[in-house]
């Protein structure tokens, strides 16, 4: 049976495969348009055809395989999420045992040393779970900020020589969310930062 950090590799592998996948399709599309350019400056209607067929087969192709990367993506966060828990829990446990032996030994010096020590495992597992659940949450929404895909498709269209007028509902409120989600994910490094330091 594979153990977790190898499942873990092979998804980085994975996920990389993918990309590279999805870059040749890339290539592959703007390939096939030159060729759909040539064919129609020679009156190849039926070449033309064939060729944008092609393009639009490796678009999907490549849009394809970016989507299975963006989920593999996803998995290899909670596969690592997983890994990081069970050494967190592992620490608790030795703690735990580490306890036990002082508690019967009933030094007050001992006990409390043991207690600070075991707060603070508590502690930093409740922060790395909480970091780990929004870096989690944040890769499987695939947030994307409303006003870089207006300002995208803005451009697209000004290089097609296209006039566009996008009202897009909402962004506003994607902002405010994006920015108090940015100022928690702040405090929560500034606490995590703190205890590598401790």
């Amino acid at each position: 049976m594979p153990s977790m950090e190898n499942c873990l590799f092979e998804l980085k592998m994975g996920h990389k495969s993918l990309l590279r996948e999805s870059k040749r399709c890339e290539k592959e599309e703007k390939s096939q348009k030159n060729k759909l350019k040539q064919a129609i400056a020679k009156n190849n209607m039926e070449g033309a055809k064939i060729y944008a067929e092609n393009a639009i087969r490796q678009k999907n192709q490549a849009l394809n395989f970016l989507r299975m990367s963006a989920r593999v993506d996803a998995i290899q966060s909670r596969v690592q999420t997983a890994i990081q828990m069970r050494n967190v829990s592992k620490n608790m446990g030795n703690v735990t045992k580490n306890m036990e032996a002082t508690m019967r030994s009933m030094d007050l010096e001992k006990i409390s040393q043991m207690m600070e020590r075991f707060e603070k495992q508590f502690e930093n597992l409740d922060i790395q779970s909480t970091y780990m659940e929004d870096a989690m949450s944040a890769s499987t929404q695939q947030f994307v900020p409303q006003d870089e895909v207006k300002n995208l498709m803005n451009k697209a269209a000004d290089e097609a020589g296209i006039e566009l007028n996008l009202d897009m509902p909402g962004a506003a409120t994607n902002s405010l969310a994006a920015s108090s989600t940015n100022q928690e994910q702040d405090e929560l490094s500034q606490r995590l930062a703190k205890l590598r330091e401790a």
